[in-house]
């Protein structure tokens, strides 16, 4: 049985590795040409309306951000709910506290964060949000994200250290987080992250649905839908439900402040 079990998901992950991504990156030609708000690497903010409100409110979201930080390193390491990532850190340097993944609740963990909850679900068209932890001295490698549909945001809450020493370059160009103030961008583009400090960096990321002009605004919606139901993401579900049950947080000692 576990033979048959193991098979089974090699299966699987051929399947959504080896078919399904290289179907994806195939259609960012087409995204491109039918996004309403254009192609760049890094997108004006002024095109979310959305992100000035947030940013009003950030404080807010550091706050419980803040309850977390005692025991951050208790958090699920990124590569840990998906492991198919692990090819970018090879460590224990990205954590990961998910509110949302993929349009998946984590209702404890919204529990624990409730402005925060609220605040990430008033955005339009909002399927993942979670706060990024990225250790002292952590280097994310150049990758690229998977599918041009959804892009990507991160408000700074955390960012030690002098200007530049926490850094993210997207194609060609070098981004610098700070505190309280969003940087949007497309995750299709190649991207690099450092944290050259001896300090956790904390950002909270959040994806949202790419603006799309018809017929294509449907059928990315659709493509959105069956990631949703992948293996991939219900794999993700699964280690997060098993470690949100092993380690719970800020619920006892961390609340308490041990």
């Amino acid at each position: 049985m576990k033979f048959i079990k193991r098979f089974r998901k090699a299966v699987r992950r051929v399947i959504v590795y080896g078919l399904g991504v290289p179907l994806l990156n195939a259609l960012d030609w087409l995204i491109a040409r039918f996004s309403r708000v254009g192609n760049p690497a890094v997108f004006d903010t002024k095109q979310f309306p959305w992100v000035e409100r947030l940013e009003a409110e950030w404080e807010t979201i550091r706050d419980e951000l803040l309850q977390i930080m005692p025991d951050w390193q208790r958090v699920p390491n990124l590569q840990d709910v998906s492991p198919g990532l692990s090819f970018l850190t090879g460590s224990d340097g990205w954590k990961s506290y998910f509110l949302y993944g993929y349009g998946h609740c984590v209702p404890s963990h919204c529990k624990q964060c409730p402005q925060t909850a609220r605040l990430v679900e008033s955005i339009p068209d909002m399927k993942t949000a979670f706060f990024s932890i990225l250790a002292p001295g952590m280097h994310i490698p150049r990758h690229r994200g998977e599918y041009k549909g959804l892009i990507r945001c991160h408000l700074g809450l955390v960012v030690p250290g002098d200007p530049g020493d926490c850094r993210m370059s997207v194609d060609d160009e070098m981004i610098h987080w700070h505190e309280g103030e969003f940087v949007v961008f497309d995750n299709a583009y190649h991207h690099e992250v450092w944290n050259d400090t001896d300090k956790p960096r904390v950002i909270l990321l959040i994806d949202i649905v790419r603006p799309m002009r018809f017929p294509m605004g449907w059928l990315n919606r659709l493509i959105i839908r069956l990631i949703t139901w992948s293996p991939y993401v219900r794999e993700a579900k699964r280690n997060h439900r098993k470690m949100e049950r092993g380690t719970p947080l800020i619920n006892g000692a961390a609340a308490q402040g041990a």
